[in-house]
């Protein structure tokens, strides 16, 4: 076994009463407060600066992948559920599908200061 692969292996992937991986998190179903399926996370914005999860990137839309947008929703608005073994938004999909999203052709939106202030602002979510 190479030591990469060794390495890999002793990776935390799983979570603790307290934390969860990215890995884990990555692939959720995210529901809204009617039971409804918006999505799924596809995955998680850091900030550098002070090492706090900023956004949770959800899929929407689409058929097998194909046509997808992709919502960021500020971290904060995400609660999880252990009945339904994934996370719950407070968000309606009319909703949804007027706020701030990209496709995977103009992911470089996040390059822009005011998309993500515009983002938090549609949320009514402070940056932090």
């Amino acid at each position: 076994m190479a030591i990469e692969e060794r390495d890999a292996q002793r990776v935390a992937k799983d979570e603790t009463s307290s934390m969860i991986s990215s890995d884990k998190v990555e692939g959720t179903t995210v529901y809204n407060t009617r039971d409804e399926k918006l999505g799924s996370i596809e995955t998680v914005m850091i900030d550098k600066q002070s090492g706090r999860v900023r956004y949770a990137v959800m899929s929407f839309g689409g058929f097998l992948g194909m046509g997808e947008d992709y919502h960021p929703l500020p971290w904060g608005m995400l609660k999880y559920d252990t009945q339904r073994d994934g996370y719950v938004v407070d968000l309606d999909k009319d909703r949804l599908k007027k706020a701030p999203h990209y496709s995977g052709s103009d992911a470089s939106r996040w390059n822009d200061p005011q998309w993500g202030r515009a983002t938090d602002e549609y949320y009514g979510a402070r940056q932090m």
